[in-house]
């Protein structure tokens, strides 16, 4: 089978090394790729992301079987709805079942009508009405977030309302996330320990679920800014039996079954952020793909071939499909470019790769080919080093031996990834 993936960073270089693995793999395409990528795959640099005409083109022109879509722009612009009608297999949900993630809004209301936990929330068009909210609300229990998409950074935690005032004038006001912020969500903020739960879905079958812990903000202790993500494990240290058997009932299955009763049935990898709360698990937001960097954690513990399951997902057939995740422990650490999220640098060459994949498993994400051929970082975040083992505690010794061994100028990365986990389980 021939498989065009679609994405440029760590989640796609995750996605096509565990593709790269499958019996089922005739030829591998990445569109358009990364240097990591393309140790696995032939890169089409050429062919953007988020051009979806380009995409369609080069999936008919090299006779591709199956196109599998990583990032959210494309599936929130319908890609897999042009794929289709094109007549090209693809993996990923339609444009209108993307809709959970690509607006918050609308998400929250088929929560709401088909009743998902999940927090307390309004939905405001106007600053004034967002602001005036948010004056009725006690200080610091307000969650602002632009309706759309924002690459993982369109969430605001304000401490003092005067924080949430401005976060609601940046993102409708001053246009920090562009259209995305034009609509906002005000919702209250849950209490608890937060939790990223993937599964496969298609339709009203719903795969075997597999839980990771992600770590958001910037700096090691939870400091500074929202991040698209600084470093991931998996399985988290509290996640048992019980609580993966109430999200089952309560969540997946539920938004399963709401997605299809609404006429937008659901297919591809359904990634549920969760507040373990005292009550029970409540939804945070859904995402309508894999997580980044939680796709380097879990992926390699997925013991199912990953192309079977997206073929299965892609024909209407998921049910015929076990799937079933396992293995090892993993633990993912981001270096970033200094300075990231804000203003960064870049074009800066990376020495210790090959030392690195001696003890884990670097997967590329903001990285690139200089003029002399040398990898160079190309992003914000450059790198995810995933370490293994028997238990987190070893996977996280192994992950950060690894990132010890990479450098490249500028470079910085959280200190405390599953140090609770170790913690809790020491």
């Amino acid at each position: 089978m021939k498989v065009l993936l679609v994405g440029s960073g760590g989640r796609e270089h995750a996605l096509a090394w565990k593709l790269s693995r499958s019996e089922l793999l005739t030829g591998l395409l990445a569109a358009p790729g990364n240097p990591g990528i393309g140790e696995l795959a032939c890169n089409l640099p050429g062919v953007g992301t988020e051009d979806v005409t380009a995409v369609v083109d080069a999936a008919r022109s090299h006779g591709v079987d199956l196109v599998v879509v990583g990032p959210e722009a494309p599936l929130g612009a319908g890609m897999v709805d042009r794929l289709e009608a094109a007549g090209v297999s693809a993996f990923g949900p339609t444009a209108a079942a993307a809709r959970i993630e690509s607006s918050k809004a609308w998400a929250k209301e088929l929560m709401q009508r088909h009743g998902i936990p999940t927090a307390k929330h309004e939905t405001f068009h106007s600053p004034a009405a967002a602001r005036r909210y948010l004056r009725s609300m006690p200080e610091g229990s307000a969650v602002v977030k632009a309706d759309g998409l924002a690459a993982g950074k369109g969430v605001a935690l304000p401490d003092t309302r005067e924080e949430a005032e401005r976060a609601v004038n940046a993102m409708m006001e001053e246009g920090s996330f562009g259209e995305a912020g034009s609509t906002v969500v005000i919702e209250e903020r849950l209490s608890g320990v937060e939790v990223s739960v993937f599964a496969f879905v298609c339709g009203e079958t719903v795969s075997a679920e597999v839980a990771a812990c992600d770590y958001k903000r910037v700096y090691s202790g939870d400091a500074g800014p929202n991040t698209g993500g600084m470093g991931s494990y998996s399985p988290p240290e509290f996640w048992t039996d019980e609580l993966s058997l109430a999200v089952r009932r309560e969540i997946l299955e539920p938004v399963a079954a709401a997605m299809a009763a609404e006429g937008c049935p659901y297919r591809g990898v359904i990634y549920a952020g969760l507040m373990a709360t005292s009550s029970g698990p409540k939804v945070i937001e859904f995402n309508c793909r894999f997580g980044d960097p939680e796709t380097q954690v879990i992926l390699p513990r997925l013991t199912t071939d990953l192309l079977e399951v997206c073929a299965a997902v892609a024909g209407d057939r998921l049910d015929e499909v076990e799937v079933a995740w396992g293995g090892s422990a993993r633990v993912a650490v981001v270096m970033a470019s200094g300075g990231y999220p804000v203003e960064y640098r870049t074009g800066f060459p990376i020495t210790g790769l090959d030392e690195a994949a001696v003890t884990g498993l670097p997967f590329h994400a903001g990285t690139a080919f200089d003029g002399d051929g040398r990898v160079v970082t190309a992003g914000g975040r450059v790198l995810a080093v995933v370490g293994s083992g028997k238990d987190v505690a070893e996977a996280r010794d192994r992950a950060y031996r690894s990132v010890s061994a990479v450098t490249f100028e500028g470079a910085h990365y959280r200190t405390d990834i599953a140090e609770r986990a170790v913690a809790a389980l020491a």
